[in-house]
């Protein structure tokens, strides 16, 4: 299992996702272009030493990253989707994608994904944060497929 994101715009949340990354065992993967540079201090302030402890690929692109995915499926994480991140049935291969934290992700990526799911939450409310919302699916997804670490 990986997480990828998209086009991330928030140093901090690339690094709290890589700290979560860490902890539960999963490679991220990075399309670019972000939002800040990949030096930048928030990235390791937030990842902290965890970030040697997570397998890290950049991708050039969109393009570059979906030459990488394999037969892996894509499952975008998405306010968008009508699936409930509980009722979807993860596999142990898939990969986790998450959108800009401004916009999400544009037409042609979300037509890519094999699937969807959403974070139910109140109505009253947007979305969690990024780095939030990944720790919460990555957590489902490795619970529901029994490979959370030992």
């Amino acid at each position: 299992m990986r997480i990828a994101l998209y086009c991330p715009e928030i140093a901090g949340n690339v690094g709290a996702v890589m700290r979560t990354a860490a902890c539960f065992g999963v490679g991220v993967d990075l399309i670019e272009p972000m939002g800040f540079a990949w030096e930048d201090k928030r990235v390791r302030r937030a990842a902290m030493d965890y970030i040697d402890a997570v397998e890290v690929r950049r991708h050039a692109g969109w393009i570059s990253f979906l030459e990488t995915v394999g037969d892996a499926r894509l499952v975008l994480g998405s306010t968008k989707a009508r699936a409930s991140l509980y009722d979807f049935a993860f596999r142990p291969d898939d990969i986790l994608l998450f959108g800009q934290e401004s916009s999400g992700v544009p037409t042609h990526v979300r037509a890519r994904a094999d699937a969807a799911y959403r974070i139910p939450i109140r109505a009253e409310v947007r979305s969690f944060n990024l780095a939030i919302s990944a720790a919460i699916a990555t957590s489902e997804a490795l619970r529901q497929t029994g490979e959370f670490p030992a």
